[in-house]
């Protein structure tokens, strides 16, 4: 069997653990298949429990669990010793044993080399956990204090340790997302709310959703095995690119980082094709007639959206999606009673990637004084928290530098953009090209950082395109403060979104 193991990872070109994680990850699609047949409540939430611990013993170990645990036993202490700071001391709690162990297992170096390890589906699961404790939290406070998305998802009582332990790993949604909230999960598990029969019949069939995902995911992996030999790290680092001119060494940095992005395109429609198929990826009906099923609810990834954004402000509606969505409501309440005052396209930039957690959002609320807008700094903060939640290398945090940067640059042109007056087409055609442009530029140089990690490797491939990515923001936000277009009513600049 381990000869076997071997040559399959050996033939595709990964290291036997990684194809372990693989192998179950992708079998994550039959488990939640199978889930719908589970007919009790208790049943359900025993299955979704013992087969998300299965799953993670075969890719991990038995360690891994023991490492989920931790997390998992301070968020429920806490709802039940300490409610009406649970959502606080859980985000304490979780973030900081998240570090510790991004110090201890130093994870980065095992990801840049091929291998994997818990680390990665930990991050997932603080988030799940963080979440629950303060939808019970919110449960204390008064309707009127609530925004909507508190409302909808808060929790009256404190849910059943296998009720919970189930949310946590069901459909194996802690290796990878989407990250969804215990109200949701409890609704589908009971059939309640939006699972509930209705007059529109039994639930909808997930089969053609899912074969959807399954085919973006056949693409995906084949697209990423076709390119990874020609554009990776080694390549970066190589002699051959040391001889090669300007504009051929940015074109490789932009081939690595699209090629990258492939790989996550693939593990998020595995993902995404589990949730479905088990039904909670289900997120209600059309509008129109006859209606249709959506099953947004999984979907973490919009490849075209990434790949043709118009602005770095669009990236977080179609990266990572549920995460960006949750980071969007994230129960603020549940460490101050201040409320943010932004708009929403400033919302929209605070959560470029997948790496933002509450903490992000929360360091971002504290730093802006009541009755005025976030800037630079307080994106900046948010942003250098986001770093330290994937762990604690510098190209890390050089990335979500970067990103600060891009996303303050693109205000500039999107401010300009709003600007121009609607007889001056070609010129806000031309203001939209060099948007695009200018995110591509910026997003694959940034993503160098991410993808080698250290300092010296970062910084060293950086120079070799004269930081291009980086003075390019720069000139952007110099610019914005000497040429300060008259803004336009808001009620116009919204409907030119």
């Amino acid at each position: 069997m381990a000869l076997e193991m071997e040559s399959m990872a050996s033939a595709i070109g990964v290291s036997v653990p990684v194809l372990r994680f693989l192998l179950c990850f992708v079998a994550t699609i039959p488990v939640s298949f199978t889930h719908r047949f589970v007919q009790s409540p208790f049943g359900k939430h025993l299955y979704a429990a013992l087969s998300g611990a299965f799953l993670s013993y075969l890719s991990f170990g038995f360690s891994s669990n023991l490492l989920f645990l931790v997390p998992m036993l301070l968020g429920y202490l806490s709802m039940v010793l300490f409610r009406p700071y649970c959502g606080f001391l859980t985000f304490l709690l979780g973030f900081g044993y998240l570090i510790g162990c991004h110090v201890y297992y130093m994870s980065g170096d095992a990801w840049k080399e091929g291998g994997i390890d818990a680390t990665g589906a930990l991050m997932v699961l603080t988030l799940k956990v963080i979440s629950c404790a303060m939808s019970y939290n919110d449960g204390l406070l008064k309707e009127e204090e609530l925004r909507e998305a508190q409302k909808k998802n808060r929790l009256i009582e404190l849910p059943s340790f296998i009720e919970y332990v189930g949310f946590c790993l069901c459909c194996g949604s802690h290796f990878a997302g989407p990250v969804f909230e215990m109200k949701d999960y409890l609704e589908w598990t009971e059939r309640k709310g939006i699972w509930a029969p209705t007059e529109k019949g039994p639930a909808p069939s997930p089969f053609g959703a899912t074969i959807q995902a399954l085919l973006q995911a056949t693409v995906c992996m084949a697209l990423y095995l076709y390119l990874i030999p020609h554009f990776n790290i080694s390549g970066l680092n190589g002699p051959a690119y040391q001889e090669w001119g300007f504009w051929k060494r940015l074109s490789y940095q932009y081939m690595s980082g699209f090629t990258a992005r492939w790989k996550y395109y693939f593990i998020w429609s595995i993902s995404e094709a589990a949730v479905i198929i088990s039904g909670l990826g289900f997120s209600g009906w059309t509008d129109t007639s006859p209606s249709k099923p959506k099953w947004d609810r999984a979907k973490n990834v919009d490849v075209l959206g990434v790949e043709f954004a118009k602005s770095s402000v669009q990236l977080p509606l179609v990266w990572n999606i549920q995460v960006s969505t949750w980071l969007r409501h994230c129960e603020l309440t549940s460490f101050s009673k201040s409320q943010l005052y932004f708009q929403e396209y400033e919302t929209q930039s605070v959560v470029l990637t997948s790496c933002a957690i509450c903490a992000a959002v929360d360091v971002y609320d504290r730093l802006v004084q009541k009755g005025k807008k976030p800037g630079f700094f307080q994106l900046l903060a948010t942003q250098t928290t986001s770093a330290v939640w994937h762990g604690l290398y510098p190209g890390y945090i050089i990335f979500f530098v970067q990103s600060a940067l891009m996303i303050a640059g693109s205000r500039v042109l999107y401010r300009w953009q709003q600007a121009i007056p609607s007889n001056m087409n070609v010129v806000k055609n031309l203001l939209v090209f060099i948007s695009f442009a200018y995110t591509v530029l910026v997003l694959n140089y940034s993503a160098v950082g991410f993808m080698v990690l250290t300092l010296q490797e970062t910084l060293a491939l950086y120079g070799s395109v004269y930081y291009i990515g980086t003075i390019a923001p720069i000139v952007l936000i110099l610019l914005g403060n000497m040429i300060k277009p008259a803004k336009p009513s808001r009620s116009k600049a919204r409907k030119e979104q």
